[in-house]
């Protein structure tokens, strides 16, 4: 296994076959167009984000009705670290030395940031940024396994 196989390997998200089942179904009903799948409510606790799904063409009544995607709390940090939107590019000061050099500021830790900090688009954004990364993963994987 290479180096990126490895780093890939350890970046995914973990999600049981069960789930991916029910997000290939999704897909499908959605022939396959990404910008219909709706996060139809959320919520983040100490361990677990929630994203309720739902097709944008065919609103559901209930959350019951909807996809619950269960994704692991420090798997929503790491991608909000990730992804960098935590932090802004800026300048500080080297503590002895006296020169200034760019950084990566962090603004918080990654989940303090998205609850204390983050405005409401930025924590939309946050949650996007997961379902994307989810979608991308299971068509890349399923892709990728199809042509091993």
């Amino acid at each position: 296994m290479t180096n990126d196989q490895l780093t890939n390997k350890q970046n995914m998200i973990k999600i049981t076959q069960k789930l991916k089942n029910q997000l290939w179904r999704l897909i499908i009903a959605v022939d396959y167009d990404y910008s219909r799948i709706a996060i139809a409510d959320h919520e983040l606790n100490d361990e677990i984000l929630t994203l309720w799904l739902e097709d944008k063409q065919d609103f559901k009544n209930s959350l019951d009705e909807c996809l619950q995607l269960d994704i692991k709390a420090t798997e929503f940090a790491r991608l909000i670290k990730t992804e960098n939107l935590n932090s802004y590019e800026g300048n500080k000061m080297h503590p002895t030395k006296n020169f200034v050099y760019k950084a990566r500021i962090e603004i918080n830790a990654p989940l303090k940031w998205y609850q204390d900090d983050a405005a409401i688009i930025e924590q939309q954004w946050a949650r996007e940024a997961m379902l994307k990364a989810i979608l991308t993963q299971l068509v890349e994987t399923e892709a990728a396994g199809s042509y091993e």
